[in-house]
């Protein structure tokens, strides 16, 4: 029998949010997430998945994956630390490096696994982080986990970042400072202005970390975002993961090797969690090997989504500022946003609702992600579909 408080708390705070609409409902996909999908017997036009490049169902991925199950077993075993670390997990971080620009890399076991243990490893109690108001939650967390003085700069300002950066430099009230951003923002698509904050963080000694997980793959021919800016050098963590444009899981930081020694020290989940699957560290490997043999991969995904956007804008929707493949479509009002999405996936093109408090107050969208596995034909069958769908709901 359950306990009667824990009980109370659960039925309570479960009808709660189901009244306001803010219970999430799980699909279930029957198969591979792919540019289309399959949900309760109903085939799909797939632009909820972060399956950039369709990679999650490449062949060479899938077989590189099973290749390492029989040489290496389905687990690694242990924790890195111990006995988990297989030669596969090297040449993982290796190609990382060099990938990335960088001298090493760590591999995580997720994404958000890298900013809860990297950011704490280093920024601890007397120190501060300016952090753009709008990054992703594990970035949100890892800065509580740390213990920092956590200092909020508005998105993409770079004035309030100036003044943010000169006035805690200056207090000699903190140890070291570091300010962290997504390379590109999960929700609206834009990009972290890398040189002007390199040029920031220079100028006040600020350590600088960029998440990257919707940049790698995406951005400077598949390095990333910061590797688009060719600022590298000047960029003292990168973070990415495997699981998004790479199409397997996991995470990295990539950096110097001096950085990544101490992370292989002191990031608690890859000290106490065991490691990266050895088939999962293969399929991404063979995923970046991909990318620097035929960039034709992230070529296709730029040309679905540049398609994609302006066929949206042509008949009347309003995506934002988006400069990467993230496509919202911006409906404003929270209800009509959730309708919106109910009557595209009735039609056929699986599309999610974003709304508060994920986007500001007003601001719900459905968020589109195009990508390289999306054909002409897909994709012009997603646009009559909106183009039906805004005008029966007034939005267009």
């Amino acid at each position: 029998m359950s306990n009667k408080v824990l009980n109370d708390f659960l039925t309570n705070n479960l009808e709660d949010l189901s009244e306001k609409g803010l219970l999430n409902t799980i699909d279930v996909i029957e198969g591979a997430n792919g540019p289309e999908i399959t949900i309760n017997g109903k085939k799909l036009i797939n632009f909820a998945s972060n399956n950039y490049l369709g990679f999650a169902t490449h062949p060479e991925l899938i077989e590189a994956e099973v290749e390492a199950a029989h040489k290496y077993g389905v687990g690694a075993g242990a924790v890195r630390t111990i006995n988990g670390t297989l030669d596969i997990h090297r040449s993982l971080e290796k190609k990382i490096a060099e990938f990335k620009g960088t001298e090493a890399a760590i591999a995580f076991q997720s994404g958000f696994n890298c900013n809860m243990g990297a950011i704490s490893a280093v920024m601890k109690k007397g120190d501060a982080i300016l952090s753009d108001e709008l990054n992703h939650a594990s970035i949100i967390d890892g800065c509580r986990l740390s213990g920092a003085k956590v200092i909020r700069v508005k998105h993409q300002d770079m004035e309030d970042l100036e003044a943010k950066a000169k006035e805690v430099t200056e207090s000699g009230e903190y140890n070291k400072v570091m300010y962290i951003t997504d390379g590109v923002f999960s929700m609206d698509g834009d990009v972290a202005k890398i040189e002007e904050i390199v040029k920031i963080a220079e100028k006040y000694n600020l350590i600088t970390y960029v998440d990257d997980a919707h940049g790698s793959g995406v951005m400077g021919g598949g390095a990333g975002t910061v590797k688009h800016f060719h600022m590298q050098d000047h960029i003292d963590f990168q973070m990415g993961t495997l699981s998004k444009a790479i199409g397997v899981v996991g995470g990295y930081v990539a950096g110097s090797e001096q950085l990544i020694t101490w992370l292989k020290s002191q990031a608690r989940p890859f000290l106490f969690s065991t490691s990266l699957t050895p088939g999962a560290a293969a399929a991404a490997l063979k995923s970046i090997e991909l990318m620097q043999e035929n960039p034709n991969y992230v070529d296709k995904l730029w040309e679905n989504a540049n398609y994609f956007k302006e066929k949206l804008q042509e008949i009347g929707y309003d995506i934002g500022v988006s400069e990467t493949p993230i496509t919202p479509v911006i409906v404003g009002d929270e209800s009509l946003a959730q309708k919106f999405s109910q009557e595209l996936i009735a039609h056929g093109v699986y599309a999610k609702p974003i709304v508060y408090p994920t986007v500001p107050l007003g601001t719900g969208r459905v968020r589109n992600m195009p990508n390289a596995g999306h054909t002409k034909e897909m994709i012009d069958q997603a646009i009559e579909v909106y183009e039906k769908v805004g005008k029966n709901l007034g939005i267009i």
